[in-house]
């Protein structure tokens, strides 16, 4: 970043996203700022942000920048920026035959988890806790990533008490495991391309695997109907360093993929998405255009990262609960 213009690195996930393309694409452009775009897979991502920080502003976990966060590791501050919400618990996968009908029969089943501590894994597990009664103590963990390629290999992760976890060896992996009859169930499928991921068995056609929620729609508009929630899994980072230097730096950013939100969401598709999820597009148009499900800002997004951050914290994976003023850049709070 020079002394009379910045020029940051930037990257989020592969997939275009109709809010945040118009940043990657230049449409936008924050005040001030030059970004230098690059997409990387969102697994390989953050392991390279919290192991290498490659990039000046990326997309970043939930749940690593609060552990980090958590253990005085203050390399990032947070953009109330939320790039991916998605119902989690609903994809969960089990094998056909290990007498899995129901989410309690989950207790006592080994269950494989890409990383033990990302986002979604987090969500699908206190979800299960706070609805069904499932709590993480109850199931036996295998984890994907070995410590030296997972998001926690950096930000410390070791299983929290009571929790019994194992690492999956090298040779072979969670699809695999699935098919073989070694695992019974899987909290995330994960068999995309990309440096940290091992499965490559497509799993959507197999009859040996099915969602644990027979109609995933419908408990995911159950969920949002009780609860208001619509789980957030992604923000996105800017180093702390800049963001101090210069405090306006944070607000710029933030306000530029604000602007991008919004052609985003004049286009069609993307309008659709989120509002077809939690089932207000059943409500009627106008109620849907009305909610902002896709709500940035960490005061219109309240309940749902106060959610997650109760959850990181009872699962063991914080010694504390984390304060949300603590993850976000000062000048984006309000």
């Amino acid at each position: 970043m020079t002394s009379d213009a910045a020029e940051l690195t930037l990257s989020a996930g592969f997939g275009p996203n109709p809010r945040t393309f118009p940043i990657l694409d230049g449409t936008v452009s924050p005040a001030g700022i030059r970004l230098l775009p690059t997409a990387v897979h969102g697994s390989e991502l953050f392991w390279r942000q919290l192991k290498f920080a490659d990039f000046d502003v990326s997309e970043m976990s939930i749940s690593s920048l609060t552990i980090s966060t958590a253990r005085g590791q203050r390399d990032w501050v947070g953009l109330p920026v939320f790039s991916m919400r998605r119902f989690f618990h609903t994809g969960v996968l089990v094998r056909v035959g290990a007498g899995i009908e129901k989410p309690a029969d989950l207790k006592g089943k080994r269950v494989g988890v890409p990383e033990y501590q990302q986002t979604a894994a987090v969500w699908t597990r206190g979800v299960l806790s706070d609805e069904f009664g499932v709590d993480p103590r109850d199931l036996h963990w295998f984890m994907e990533r070995p410590p030296e390629q997972s998001h926690g290999g950096s930000t410390g992760f070791t299983a929290p008490p009571g929790v019994k976890l194992e690492y999956i060896p090298t040779s072979t992996n969670i699809g695999e495991m699935l098919l073989n009859g070694t695992l019974d169930a899987t909290l995330l499928y994960l068999s995309d391309p990309n440096l940290v991921d091992r499965s490559r068995v497509d799993l959507s056609a197999s009859t040996s695997v099915r969602p644990l929620f027979p109609n995933p729609q419908a408990e995911a508009h159950r969920y949002f109907a009780k609860t208001g929630i619509y789980p957030i899994n992604h923000c996105f980072v800017v180093r702390r360093a800049f963001a101090e230097r210069d405090p306006q730096l944070a607000r710029r950013l933030y306000h530029a993929f604000v602007e991008a939100k919004l052609i985003g969401n004049r286009r069609r598709e993307s309008l659709l998405g989120p509002w077809r999820d939690t089932g207000l597009l059943d409500s009627g148009a106008d109620r849907a255009i009305a909610a902002d499900v896709m709500a940035y800002g960490v005061n219109d997004a309240k309940l749902v990262l106060e959610t997650a951050m109760r959850f990181i914290h009872e699962q063991g994976l914080t010694p504390r609960r984390i304060a949300l003023d603590e993850l976000f850049a000062p000048g984006t709070l309000d």
